[in-house]
């Protein structure tokens, strides 16, 4: 072999060396390249959360506050539910799967609140019973006496027959039974009051009976709710789907106050604390009849067990009221029997309340009265007086502001809880 073709051949071998090494480093960046995902968590193509879905879930981080207050009707509400529903556990991160489903509040038994609010009655109707339980212990009671007992049930807002009567009955029991001991006065008084609040008043709400007292397996049960604006209906009515909710009940409700704008808000607040859906108008004056048709409809349609209706309390005249009051009842029954007209009464306005409570007697039939804020300056003896004057019970009271401060009402309970002197 000569020197020229040494030469070449080891060009050759240098250069195929080269092209080796130069495919190996090739080779091991493609790989380093390659792997890397498995090594970052980054997104393949195929992973990445489709444009749609992400929107989606951020719209849900920054408005699921006022996404309630936002919607219109039960089927925007239903609408709004059905596309948050849309994106797949697999394609949301959890944080917007988080945001995308609010908590529900659990709201507190009726046992446990009946606890609590005999404790809360007993402390704010404690003056009235405390009065006439200081005077009736005396060992020998003039007229003088039984005139201060007298004024302590009249400024107690029992009323002027009804305070009238227990005072003679008291006399009566005095005079023949002689006791002066002040249990036995003490016993004579608790058993005067609980028959002069009429215990055996049917004070259950209809949708609370078992189904064996039920007429039939109809759904849903119709509640109208009326008073006039300020007593805190609208509130009551939220605290009451509450309670409907803790006792296991579907409920719905209808904004059918539609003169007060910020009404049907409060209301959707309210149902979206619990997951009562609310039908509404999508605009301010609507008539309130129309609403509540849809609801009744809607309620029924879905097979709930309860629909609340709010209503207006603030219009022009008596006749105005009749009518309106009247066109919600009826427009209801097409589709649904209404079970309950609950008046909403303020216990602080006393004796003014009764004309106010007159007029809605007249204007739709009420079967039963709520009483709101009978703790604080409120007294007891407006339960007395509200019922004598209505001819109907009171079935529910308020005796605070806490979420779950309303609860049926009890006659022992109340009159245990007025005579309580510790």
């Amino acid at each position: 072999m000569d020197t020229n073709s040494v030469i070449y051949l080891v060009i050759g071998l240098t250069a195929l060396v080269l092209a080796i090494i130069v495919a190996a480093l090739i080779v091991k960046a493609a790989r380093k390249k390659g792997g890397r995902p498995e090594a970052t968590g980054a997104s393949t193509p195929s992973q990445a959360v489709p444009p749609d879905v992400s929107s989606e879930a951020a719209s849900d981080e920054t408005g699921a506050g006022s996404a309630v207050e936002s919607a219109e009707s039960v089927g925007s509400v239903a609408s709004q539910s059905g596309s948050s529903q849309a994106a797949s556990p697999e394609s949301a991160s959890p944080q917007a799967a988080a945001s995308a489903a609010p908590q529900l509040q659990t709201p507190e038994s009726s046992t446990s609140r009946l606890i609590r609010l005999r404790a809360r009655l007993s402390h704010s109707a404690n003056p009235f019973g405390k009065a006439l339980f200081t005077i009736l212990s005396k060992n020998h009671l003039t007229d003088s006496d039984w005139e201060d007992v007298e004024d302590t049930l009249l400024l107690a807002d029992v009323g002027a027959d009804a305070s009238s009567r227990l005072v003679e009955q008291l006399k009566s029991d005095v005079r023949v039974q002689g006791e002066t001991e002040a249990n036995a006065v003490r016993d004579m008084l608790k058993a005067r009051l609980l028959t002069i609040v009429d215990a055996g008043m049917d004070r259950r709400l209809y949708a609370e009976l078992p189904e064996n007292e039920l007429p039939d397996a109809r759904k849903p049960s119709v509640i109208i709710m009326v008073g006039v604006n300020g007593t805190g209906k609208t509130t009551t009515a939220g605290k009451l789907a509450r309670f409907f909710v803790a006792e296991g009940k579907s409920v719905m409700m209808a904004a059918a106050d539609t003169f007060r704008a910020a009404a049907a808000d409060q209301l959707e607040t309210w149902g979206n604390r619990v997951g009562v859906k609310v039908v509404r108008s999508d605009k301010d004056g609507a008539d309130p009849a129309s609403v509540a048709f849809e609801a009744a409809h809607t309620a029924q349609e879905q097979q709930r067990d309860v629909l609340i209706v709010d209503t207006a309390g603030r219009l022009q005249n008596k006749a105005n009221l009749m009518q309106e009051l009247g066109k919600i009842r009826r427009v209801i029954e097409k589709t649904a029997k209404v079970d309950e007209v609950l008046l909403v009464l303020d216990a602080t306005t006393g004796q003014n309340g009764m004309a106010q409570a007159k007029v809605f007697a007249e204007a739709i039939g009420i079967t039963g009265i709520v009483l709101t804020k009978l703790d604080g300056s409120a007294r007891g003896g407006i339960v007395i007086s509200v019922q004598r004057e209505l001819g109907v019970p009171v079935k529910l009271v308020g005796l605070g502001e806490g979420p779950d401060d309303l609860t049926i009402f009890d006659p022992a309970t109340f009159v245990d809880g007025i005579l309580a002197l510790n």
